[in-house]
């Protein structure tokens, strides 16, 4: 039996043995001013067809598709039909840097009224493509510490929408390692170094780790092929757990990551519950399709008159706990009960 809070937009789980019950959610308390728009859908000015680019590094995999189905049918509550006031182009880059710079300069070419992107990589392409179309990030981290936005407040240029930030959620991932895995004193740090924005994630673990105690493994992976030696890295470390830091490129490969550390008895804790899923042991972090629904009100609110420059970013209010039992009955390891009762989701 299945139960899930959102069945219309989350993905599906582990394998068809796995049993999904959903608990109590971590609510953030951050406060918003744009995710208390109305429901209602409103009217658009009649015969105008907006063009939006849709920008994702990652490839299409189910639930890639699942958090932009979400996206749409938040457009669709505000009144945009698509094919009758609306049209979408979307583009994939299939975790591939060259080709996503080339796919943000083509919807720049094709004149797009606004484009919305996933990931920090490919809201950093989308602004080197151009300072002058409107840029709603769905998800991305650290804006300001790359040089998206002025500040949070008033981003001041082209760019706006939905932002984590990272920092603010390692205390709470480290706190979550020291309750699951209490002998564990060092821990690996998974990284992805094939671009600047992905070190963010790496220093704000690395900074709060150092703070309460841990002693501290970073292993940087450049590419797919990279990985298996990765964990052979962290094991001659002799970690005790593993932390994944946010990126595109092991989202897509989340399975494999989750196969190697079960192999390798390594508990992981990451940002996302797809990779708890997919069988990693616990994840904790924003609920990406509430920030992918936020965003489409960031588009409603610009394609109706507002300037990116003067709409605050976003942070998330809503937060996920997944654990994975499955795997941590694999791995031998005992999950208080305490913290199952606060979870979201637990998988057996």
């Amino acid at each position: 039996m299945i139960r899930r809070r959102d069945p219309a937009v989350a993905p599906a789980a582990g394998g068809s043995g796995d049993r999904v019950v959903n608990r109590r959610a971590f609510i953030g308390t951050v406060a918003g001013t744009l995710l208390a728009a109305p429901l209602a859908a409103e009217a658009q000015p009649a015969g105008k067809v907006y063009r939006i680019g849709l920008l994702e590094f990652s490839a299409p995999d189910g639930a890639r598709q699942a958090l932009w189905n979400a996206f749409r049918q938040r457009m669709r509550e505000l009144g945009y039909v698509e094919g009758q006031n609306l049209t979408f182009e979307v583009r994939w880059a299939q975790d591939d840097d060259d080709r996503l710079s080339k796919l943000a300069a083509d919807l720049v070419g094709l004149k797009m009224d606004l484009i919305v992107t996933a990931a920090t990589v490919s809201a950093l392409a989308a602004k080197r493509a151009t300072s002058t179309i409107p840029i709603v990030m769905a998800t991305g981290a650290d804006p300001v510490a790359v040089g998206l936005v002025a500040n949070l407040r008033q981003p001041g240029g082209n760019v706006t929408g939905m932002t984590t930030i990272n920092s603010e959620l390692a205390a709470k991932r480290l706190e979550l390692i020291r309750i699951v895995v209490p002998r564990a004193s060092r821990i690996a740090i998974l990284w992805d170094e094939t671009g600047s924005a992905f070190r963010f994630a790496l220093d704000s673990t690395e900074a709060e780790a150092k703070r309460v105690g841990f002693a501290i493994q970073p292993v940087p992976v450049r590419a797919p092929a990279e990985i298996e030696a990765a964990f052979a890295t962290v094991v001659r470390g002799r970690a005790g757990a593993l932390s994944i830091a946010p990126s595109p490129m092991f989202f897509s490969h989340r399975k494999r990551l989750a196969e190697l550390a079960l192999r390798h008895r390594l508990p992981t804790i990451v940002g996302l519950r797809e990779y708890a899923e997919a069988g990693g042991l616990v994840s904790y972090g924003a609920d990406n399709s509430d920030m992918f629904r936020g965003a489409a009100i960031y588009v409603d609110r610009i394609l109706k008159g507002a300037k990116p420059a003067d709409l605050p970013m976003e942070q998330p209010t809503k937060f996920e706990l997944v654990i994975n039992l499955k795997t941590a009955k694999a791995l031998g390891l005992t999950i208080p009960p305490s913290l199952l009762q606060r979870a979201d989701q637990v998988i057996e």
